[in-house]
């Protein structure tokens, strides 16, 4: 199962996240023109390795193992997987 950004990543995408990935599966990075046109950080659900190495450094706490993501926020696993196939 891989990690899941949730709702607390809404409005703050803060980048930590992204610096700790392995494998760049992190999006939009502060680089990129969709930065500032989306809400949140999205995680690549095919190229998470589930390593965890975003979880601990997430200021919000927004990043949880795919098996752990809390009951309201569900709905951020196809939210985070649909960025990737737009």
């Amino acid at each position: 199962m891989t990690y899941v950004i949730t709702e607390p990543c809404v409005g703050v995408k803060d980048t930590a996240c992204v610096e700790v990935c392995p494998v760049d599966c992190i999006h939009p990075k502060k680089e990129d023109p969709k930065h500032a046109e989306v809400q949140m950080l999205y995680i690549d659900p095919d190229t998470c390795i589930d390593c965890g190495a975003c979880e601990p450094v997430c200021p919000v706490e927004a990043i949880f193992d795919g098996d752990s993501v809390p009951e309201q926020w569900t709905s951020y696993t196809e939210k985070n997987a649909a960025y990737f196939k737009s």
